[in-house]
């Protein structure tokens, strides 16, 4: 039986991790010492994970998993405990994310998720009203993990289309922004990957009520997350999933195409240098 079926649910999931971690060190007769010299983390790293007092990274648990044989529970658990530290609204798209073949995503002010930058991503988090310093690095590794979607085999096929004000957000300041539309025309290159902007000399209005994504299931009905400033929704009632999709595609005319779209970020980019 795993581990983090076993959790107690007064637990802390950093301690449980870190409990087991230590228990598969010792089952394998490993100091921390040597632990570190295998892992190549240090072993002041590794007493404060098996304590539970810092956040590991999934190379983290990658590499413990693999010098412990553990036969991949670490990294499994690691999955476990990071997804939880999403809204508990938000897991059931995280679900249909994984599953899709193919999901749109219209977003009017900040980077999707999927291709924000850690440090970016950091800046987003850190906004929300009353979050403390711990719950962003759980947030942010768990935005973190949600990007192997896109790494996995199979991986769906994602199409952005974005505002040009996105672009132009100071989040983070110049060196934040510089790197994170880097990021984007890197994640541009991919021939599963396509972005769009709509330019702001439009003046469009047309996707002004807010971001939102569309998720395609093979073999399924398409669902839809619609964003607000509370929580999201998640819903797969035809007649929500038609008028989102009308919505996109009435967004989506007004865009440039990808190539334009590409010279626009690469602008953007220079002016944050």
């Amino acid at each position: 039986m795993s581990a983090f079926s076993e959790m107690d649910p007064k637990a802390k999931p950093l301690e449980v991790f870190g409990t087991e971690v230590r228990r598969y060190r010792k089952l394998a007769g490993l100091s921390q010492d040597r632990l570190a010299d295998i892992t190549l983390f240090s072993q002041s790293l590794i007493g404060f994970i098996e304590r539970g007092e810092r956040t590991p990274s999934r190379n983290f648990a990658q590499r413990c998993d693999d010098a412990l044989r553990a036969g991949g529970e670490l990294v499994c658990l690691w999955e476990h405990i990071t997804r939880a530290a999403s809204p508990a609204w938000f897991r059931g798209w995280l679900d249909i994310e994984k599953e899709a073949h193919t999901l749109h995503t219209w977003q009017p002010l900040v980077v999707p998720g999927l291709l924000q930058t850690e440090e970016y991503a950091r800046e987003i988090i850190h906004g929300e009203p009353g979050i403390t310093d711990e719950q962003v690095d759980k947030a942010v590794e768990a935005r973190m993990e949600r990007q192997y979607t896109l790494t996995r085999p199979n991986s769906p096929m994602l199409w952005v289309v974005l505002d040009e004000g996105v672009l132009q957000r100071p989040i983070g300041g110049k060196g934040v922004m510089r790197r994170q539309l880097k990021c984007l025309m890197e994640a541009a290159d991919s021939s599963r990957i396509g972005i769009q902007v709509v330019p702001l000399v439009l003046g469009s209005t047309k996707g002004t009520s807010g971001a939102f994504a569309i998720a395609q299931l093979q073999g399924g009905s398409d669902t839809v997350y619609i964003e607000s400033a509370i929580h999201g929704h998640v819903t797969n009632r035809p007649e929500d999933v038609e008028a989102i999709r009308a919505r996109y595609d009435t967004i989506r005319a007004e865009a440039n195409p990808r190539h334009a779209s590409i010279e626009l970020i690469r602008r953007a980019e220079k002016l944050w240098t």
